[in-house]
């Protein structure tokens, strides 16, 4: 147990698929898993442990931004001893041939933010994700027959919608990294992981395309990004 989760040791699986809404994750549990038992409610951030098509794997809320989900994927790969997260979110578009409800498989992320100086005194703003992660999920999503663009992404400390000169941010980046959109956790997940060499991924679905002025509702934000999640689910599965 910590501060931030009463789950016992050995309740959350070896493998969890990360949202950041909590209702989320509920309608994971509620609807893709065999018997999924709460064992973490602590702050709202569900955290459920069920099967799915045998393999035992849990479903966790990670909150919103950097320090929310430095946090609970810590202690994760620290305290409950977790192997793989898989996180799965919702992304804004910067590349303009992106639309509604694209998804992309994460390959860098790239931050101005200063987590990885505060915690280990390093100027780091990139880092990347488990390439053998990667390559299941490309091969489950090649399966399926489910689209996919895989690339990098801006992990920003301010919501994208409410930036008054975004561009300025992108135009800030490295010139050796495309950004195909924006979230805000990607970032403190790959560098947890990699400090703890443990493995991570993320899975995101476009739901803002700011210059087309195209968006999904709250509702749809919750329920509709059924694509990416049986994307994550058929992944954990092969691990």
């Amino acid at each position: 147990m910590t501060p931030h989760n009463e789950a016992n040791i050995g309740d959350i699986a070896k493998i969890v698929i990360m949202a950041g809404d909590p209702l989320r994750v509920k309608y994971i549990a509620e609807n893709f898993l065999e018997k999924p038992k709460l064992v973490n409610s602590i702050r709202g951030m569900y955290c459920y442990t069920g099967k799915y098509k045998s393999k035992e794997i849990s479903v966790m809320a990670h909150g919103m931004g950097i320090p929310s989900m430095g946090i609970y994927s810590y202690e994760l790969f620290n305290i409950y001893d977790v192997d793989v997260i898989i996180r799965i979110g919702s992304c804004g578009a910067i590349k303009e041939t992106l639309s509604l409800n694209d998804i992309i498989l994460v390959n860098r992320s790239y931050t101005e933010g200063n987590y990885a100086y505060n915690f280990d005194n390093k100027h780091q703003q990139i880092a990347e994700s488990t390439n053998e992660i990667n390559e299941i999920i490309e091969q489950t999503a090649i399966d399926k027959k489910i689209k996919y663009v895989k690339g990098d992404m801006l992990c920003n400390e301010c919501f994208d919608l409410y930036l008054p000169e975004k561009d300025a941010v992108v135009s800030r980046a490295p010139k050796d990294i495309e950004l195909l959109g924006s979230e805000m956790e990607a970032f403190a997940l790959f560098y947890n992981a990699k400090r703890e060499n443990k493995k991570a991924a993320c899975i995101l679905t476009v739901v803002d395309v700011p210059k087309q002025a195209k968006g999904l509702t709250a509702t749809e934000r919750e329920k509709s990004l059924n694509t990416m999640i049986d994307l994550a689910l058929e992944t954990a599965i092969k691990i």
